[in-house]
């Protein structure tokens, strides 16, 4: 089979779980952005920063370790228990210290009488930990319906409870409705978005469950030479994801200490959160892309002219990214229509804007990274996000002070900017992959052409329609001679 249509069909599939469950997901914005304040969603936005540190460093890299060896090591079974009971004793053990220190943790967020909030999201982080070598199984096994049905469950279920605590309970104790006595029983009144933390929770534990199959019928064989050659392969992973984590969400952490006082510092948290979940679709396809690509591209390194497909790839990708972007500044007016009132701020075109051409360049990094994890040359995978995180530090540090949230935006741009152009000479270096660049230059300004002519002009609504379609008619048209040639098997022969 073709292996971009076979690639395609992959992310369609996991796009199921990530685009169409996340997109669902979605719509709990304007949920949260109409029943709490600023400043509350700015503690959710908060502490989901932290969570992502903290995943991070509980899943180690073991994941993309796990699919590196199962193609070099002849039995996979013990590849993947030796994974899981790792990450079962450090998620133990993470707990545990957790469950220890849940009060000093949360007089040091400032949030003295919320220690259950600490242990919810020791439990949710630990249960994903595990959760994850799990769902990397079934990515290496290529079972991508069972991997989509299991995480699209884990949203629907997060949804339910969000919309049966926020909305139906306290609508229930107000009409006096039947169930008002079961909802007694369990739902406490004021308790605001601790029930977003429940509800996470809650999903966490049931996917947890319905994965626990794959992990009981695993061999229980714990191979300690393999799991350090693992180890080796993963830190430098591990330490490409913290500082990979720093650029992401460090942002939201430093403005809580960097923006002046007068302002009202979680509001600002809070509007700045809701703006990044608009840049969201960029973002949701990049994860669903990861999921497919990261597998496919250690099993297409076997074939012949593996390397024109990973050129092939990175094309079609900044073709989508840079589509996802047009549309979502260009029906910006429209988009905005989803948060709370509270939440149109004038910022919010700016900063939006800024953070979806970052996420398209850090899509451009996660294809270009192809070259030091198929080289085993992860250590430079860490260097290039240190390297990304001390300029997110540094002009975080150096913006807040002056622009607000938009600092923390420009930052992330710029960040995800330099590491894309260092990955890419690195790259040409030590696993030369022959990108078409003219091309991909060409697309990215394209979209920036037609995104500053729709701001400088002040273009309505029909016309900025037009600018997404003729994007796509120029795309259509200079890659369809290709068509034919793509689709034949025969050229990656």
């Amino acid at each position: 089979m073709n292996p971009l249509k076979k690639l395609a069909g992959q992310t369609v599939i996991y796009g199921l779980s990530s685009v169409v469950g996340r997109l669902l997901n979605y719509l709990l914005v304007p949920l949260y952005t109409r029943y709490f304040l600023p400043e509350e969603y700015g503690i959710v936005t908060e502490l989901y920063a932290y969570v992502a540190f903290l995943v991070v460093i509980l899943t180690y890299g073991i994941e993309t370790a796990f699919f590196r060896y199962s193609q070099k090591v002849p039995n996979k079974r013990t590849v993947y228990s030796t994974c899981l009971i790792s990450l079962l004793v450090t998620s133990s053990v993470f707990i545990f210290i957790i469950f220890c220190s849940a009060q000093p943790i949360s007089n040091w967020l400032q949030y003295p009488n919320n220690t259950d909030y600490i242990k919810f999201f020791a439990l949710i982080i630990g249960l994903d930990a595990v959760s994850a070598i799990s769902f990397a199984k079934l990515r290496e096994q290529n079972n991508a319906t069972r991997f989509a049905l299991v995480r699209l469950l884990n949203i629907f279920i997060n949804i339910g409870l969000n919309l049966f605590f926020i909305i139906y309970c306290p609508y229930a104790l107000e009409k006096g409705l039947p169930s008002t006595d079961f909802v007694n029983s369990i739902y406490q009144e004021g308790y605001g978005i601790g029930y977003i933390f429940i509800a996470n929770l809650i999903a966490s534990i049931i996917t947890f469950l319905m994965l626990l199959p794959e992990m009981i019928k695993s061999v229980w064989i714990f191979d300690k030479s393999l799991w350090r050659k693992m180890m080796i392969y993963a830190f430098p992973l591990l330490i490409a994801g913290l500082a990979g984590m720093t650029n992401e969400t460090i942002d939201r952490i430093l403005l809580k200490h960097l923006l002046p006082q007068n302002l009202n510092v979680s509001a600002e948290i809070g509007l700045y959160g809701a703006f990044y979940k608009l840049s969201i679709l960029i973002v949701l396809f990049i994860q669903t892309f990861r999921f497919a690509a990261e597998p496919f591209f250690f099993a297409q390194e076997k074939e012949k002219n593996s390397r024109k497909v990973y050129a092939e790839v990175m094309k079609y990708f900044v073709i989508i990214t840079s589509f996802i972007f047009l549309v979502v500044t260009m029906l910006y007016d429209f988009i905005i229509l989803f948060l709370g009132s509270g939440y149109h701020d004038e910022r919010g075109f700016l900063t939006v804007s800024i953070l979806l051409a970052a996420n398209l360049f850090l899509g451009i990094y996660y294809n270009l990274s192809v070259w030091y994890k198929l080289s085993e040359k992860t250590k430079y995978g860490a260097y290039m996000s240190i390297f990304g995180a001390l300029i997110t530090l540094s002009l975080n540090f150096l913006l807040i002070p002056i622009l607000g949230f938009v600092g923390s935006a420009w930052a992330t741009l710029v960040c995800y900017l330099c590491m894309s152009i260092v990955s890419f000479y690195l790259g040409r270096k030590h696993y030369r992959i022959p990108y078409p660049i003219n091309r991909i230059l060409m697309y990215l300004s394209l979209v920036s052409v037609l995104f500053f002519a729709s701001i400088l002009f002040n273009l309505g609504v029909v016309i900025k329609i037009l600018f997404i379609l003729l994007f796509i008619s120029i795309a259509f048209i200079l890659e369809k001679p290709k068509k034919a040639v793509i689709s034949n098997p025969k050229l990656f022969d």
